[in-house]
């Protein structure tokens, strides 16, 4: 006994191999359990019952779609610098006085947990309607103990409230705290002595990020971090190459990091480094279009040495206020030259992979979740082509 049949359907599996898209036409997809049992021709399948069945009309049915780096619990907005930035202040400016992400890090502080799942809760909803079936949230805007773990406790809280799957990133090594201003290393013995290991004791985090940059922590810093979270068995992904080039992506792979995410500044070794290592890049192209940026991602080079592309919204209230996965697909075709079968796979598999969970999702095959999107359309590339994307007709979640 199935719970689901799926029938009159085309697959978009986003399987590699050799069809496009990984499709399957005049296809059938069978749930037991939340998983996945069949996902094949309608020809090859066996037959059985199930509790529901559904005719998909010819729709086409793709993987649930996985967003990959998000900031979506936070306080406040940063309105008032998107406007400063349009009259020519730069982002880094804004950084050096105060402002970015440290102006959130204050609203985010006087925010109770439970206005913080709310507002994240709203934000997620957003992304559900366009097929979000998981999306990774990181901290990063409270910077003391009690502060980060609020906010990881409140992405948890704000997926439980929506249906939505969550995975949460410790971002402690965001941006330094003004009580530590002139003492960085101070923070990160913080950070690693006292904020790592209470994250792990809790279990309020999958993996540990940091913001590897000119404006925030050197690559010895980060080092520490990433030795600290190691040690206590946590997986690592950076804040990567973004304004500059200080090796971060090479950095993110020497710990087997999950994944580097921005990487406009990247060079062949880091994007062999990252291959060798099995590291995800992770491309934003909502900051990119925010921030006004002109170097592009090594699109090429990732393709060269065969490093997987993710694409992401990066949500958050400063750099990139985007709540749309499906336009980054259309921006990542647009602005980094991804095909749009590379940006369908960066928004399943390859987003799947950046959260090492690649084997439980991402692709429609027999025994992953079943997480399924029905869409209207008479090809996947519709998806990309249109701006802003398609709304699915439904969406069929394990939860």
């Amino acid at each position: 006994m199935f719970d689901l049949i799926i029938r009159n359907i085309n697959i978009a599996t986003m399987a590699e191999g050799d069809a496009p898209y990984g499709a399957i036409a005049n296809g059938l997809i069978a749930t037991q359990n939340g998983r996945l049992a069949y996902v094949g021709p309608a020809s090859s399948f066996d037959g059985g019952k199930a509790r529901e069945t559904i005719d998909g009309n010819g729709q086409w049915a793709l993987p649930g779609f996985i967003d990959c780096h998000t900031h979506i619990v936070y306080g406040g907005n940063r309105a008032r610098e998107f406007e400063e930035r349009l009259n020519g202040v730069s982002y880094e400016e804004i950084a050096r006085r105060g402002g970015g992400i440290i102006s959130t890090v204050t609203a985010t502080r006087a925010a109770s947990e439970g206005e913080l799942a709310a507002s994240a809760a709203k934000r997620l909803k957003r992304l559900k309607l366009e097929g979000v079936t998981t999306v990774e949230i990181k901290s990063g805007y409270g910077l003391t103990t009690k502060d980060e773990m609020k906010m990881l406790r409140a992405a948890k809280a704000a997926g439980n409230a929506t249906g939505v799957d969550i995975r949460t990133t410790f971002l402690g090594a965001h941006a330094l705290p003004p009580e530590y201003k002139g003492n960085a290393d101070g923070y990160i013995d913080l950070v690693c002595d006292e904020m790592i290991p209470l994250v792990a004791k809790e279990k309020l985090a999958d993996t540990v990020d940091a913001f590897c940059e000119n404006i925030a922590f050197t690559p010895a810093q980060t080092t520490r971090v990433f030795e600290a979270a190691k040690a206590h068995d946590l997986e690592v992904k950076l804040h990567a190459d973004q304004l500059s080039n200080l090796s971060g992506a090479a950095l993110s792979a020497q710990f087997g990091g999950l994944s580097a995410d921005h990487l406009e500044h990247t060079d062949d070794a880091g994007a062999k480094a990252m291959a060798q290592a099995g590291t995800t890049a992770v491309l934003l192209p909502g900051a990119f279009y925010v921030l006004k940026e002109t170097k592009l991602p090594p699109v090429d080079l990732f393709r060269q040495h065969g490093v997987p592309i993710a694409l992401a919204t990066d949500a958050n209230p400063g750099s990139s206020p985007v709540l749309s996965l499906q336009l980054m697909l259309h921006m990542g075709c647009t602005y980094f030259g991804l095909t749009p079968e590379e940006a369908l796979r960066g928004t399943t598999l390859n987003a799947a992979k950046a959260l090492g969970l690649a084997g439980d999702r991402g692709t429609l095959e027999a025994g992953k979740r079943a997480d399924i999107n029905l869409f209207d359309i008479t090809e996947p590339a519709e998806l990309v082509y249109y701006v802003g994307g398609v709304l699915p007709s439904k969406t069929i979640t394990a939860s």
